[in-house]
C-alpha cells in the first residue's frame, strides 16, 4: 500500500529488474541471479502474493547463415526460437516470431551479405521482436554488408554503409555486435551501443598450432597494415607490405613489397576476399621473391566470381576463412579451411546478456 511501512526489524525482499538479470536485496545485500534460461519465466520468491518473473534471451536468426546460428545456440546451449521465414509467390518476405519474446533480452544472428533479401530478414525480424514486446534487440552481424561503400570518394554516389545503419536503427535495434567491419569507423555510423570484434584470436590459435618458423605476417595493401601488425605481434611475426594499385574495381596490380620475405613462411592477412584479385596477385609476387610456403587468411569469404579458380591456381598452401558467411559447396576447394567463429560470438552474447565486458575476447 502506499506509504505503507514494514514492521521495525524486518526487511521485505526489494527486487530491482533489468534485462537478463535480477538484484534481490536481502538482509541488506545484493544477489546477483544471473538467468540465462532460454525462455526464462524463473520466478523469485513471491512478494505481495504475485511471482516476479526474470526473463533470460532469446536467440532468432533468418536464413542467410542458419548454420552458423546453430553453432552459437549450441554453444550457449540452448536453441533458437522458432521463427518462421517464408516468401509469397511475387518474392515478397514475410516473417514471423512463432514463440513468446516479450520483456526478453532478444538477439539477432543474421549476416547482411547479398543477396538484399539478406538485410530485409534482418529488418522485418528487428521489426517483430519490437512490436513483440522484445525488452532489448541486439542484431548480431557476422558480416556487415555495404561496409566497402563508407564515404562519398566519387561524384554523386550513395553512402550504402551509412544507409543501412540507418535502416537497422529505424527498425529498433537497441545494439550490434559485429566482427571485422571492413572499416573500423562504421561503428560511429550507429547511434547505438556497437561491439565491434574481432576474428584475430581464432586464426592467431590456428596458426600457433601449426608451428611456423621464421614467419612474416604481409598486408595485401597499405590499409590492411594495422590488422597485419597485430598478427604479427601475436605471432612474434615480422611484417611486410605490399604496395598495390587498383586501376578499376575488383582488380588489383601488385607495384613492390616493402619488407624481407625471401627463404621465410608467409601468411597473407586481410578481413575479407571478394573476387580474390588481391590476394592471388599478392602471393605470386611473394613468391617470385623467394618466399616458402604462403598462407592467406580472411575473415569474411565472398568468394564471388572467379575467386575459386584465382585461389586454386595461385600458389598458396591454405586459405583460411572463417564462416562468417555461408560457403556453399561449390565453392569450396582443396586448399579452404573454414573456421568458426560460433564460440566467440556465444562468449560474446554471453557477456552482452550480462552485462560485462567483452574486452577480453579481443586478446
Amino acid at each position: 500500500m502506499p506509504g505503507a511501512t514494514a514492521p521495525e526489524g524486518s526487511k521485505p525482499p526489494a527486487v530491482r529488474a533489468r534485462t537478463g538479470l535480477a538484484f534481490v536485496a536481502l538482509r541488506g545485500g545484493d544477489v546477483r541471479a544471473p538467468n540465462l534460461m532460454a525462455d526464462g519465466l524463473l520466478a523469485l520468491p513471491p512478494m505481495d502474493g504475485l511471482a516476479v518473473p526474470i526473463h533470460g534471451y532469446r536467440l532468432l536468426t533468418g536464413t542467410a547463415n542458419r548454420p552458423l546460428a546453430d553453432e552459437i545456440a549450441k554453444s550457449l546451449g540452448t536453441e533458437l526460437c522458432k521463427t518462421t521465414v517464408t516468401r509469397f509467390a511475387d518474392g515478397e518476405v514475410f516473417v514471423r516470431l512463432d514463440e513468446n519474446v516479450r520483456g526478453a533480452d532478444v538477439f539477432i544472428i543474421q549476416p547482411t551479405n547479398p543477396p538484399a533479401e539478406n538485410m530485409l530478414e534482418l529488418l522485418l525480424l528487428i521489426d517483430a521482436a519490437r512490436r513483440a514486446s522484445a525488452a532489448r534487440i541486439t542484431c548480431v552481424l557476422p558480416y556487415y554488408g555495404y561496409a566497402r561503400q563508407d564515404r562519398k570518394d566519387q561524384p554523386r554516389v550513395a553512402i550504402g554503409a551509412k544507409l543501412m545503419a540507418n535502416m537497422i536503427m529505424r527498425a529498433g535495434a537497441d545494439r550490434v555486435l559485429g566482427v571485422d567491419f571492413h572499416a573500423h569507423q562504421l561503428q560511429g555510423f550507429f547511434d547505438i551501443p556497437v561491439d565491434h570484434l574481432y576474428a584475430a584470436p581464432v586464426f592467431t590459435a590456428h596458426y600457433r598450432r601449426k608451428k611456423l618458423n621464421d614467419l612474416v605476417v604481409v598486408a595485401p595493401d597499405v590499409g590492411s597494415a594495422k590488422m597485419a601488425r597485430g598478427f604479427a605481434k601475436r605471432l612474434n611475426a615480422s611484417l611486410a607490405i605490399i604496395d598495390k594499385r587498383r586501376p578499376a574495381a575488383n582488380v588489383a596490380e601488385v607495384v613492390n613489397v616493402v619488407g624481407e620475405v625471401e627463404g621465410r613462411d608467409c601468411i597473407l592477412a586481410d578481413d575479407m576476399i571478394d573476387t580474390a584479385g588481391t590476394v592471388s596477385e599478392a602471393a605470386r609476387a611473394l613468391k617470385a621473391l623467394g618466399a616458402k610456403d604462403i598462407y592467406v587468411c580472411a575473415t569474411h569469404a565472398l568468394l564471388s566470381g572467379p575467386a575459386v579458380e584465382r585461389l586454386s591456381n595461385a600458389p598458396i598452401t591454405e586459405v583460411a576463412v572463417t564462416d562468417t558467411v555461408t560457403i556453399p559447396e561449390s565453392r569450396r576447394f582443396a586448399t579452404l579451411n573454414v573456421l568458426s567463429v560460433g564460440d566467440l560470438l556465444a562468449k560474446a552474447i554471453r557477456f552482452t546478456h550480462s552485462d560485462q565486458s567483452v574486452s577480453s575476447l579481443f586478446e
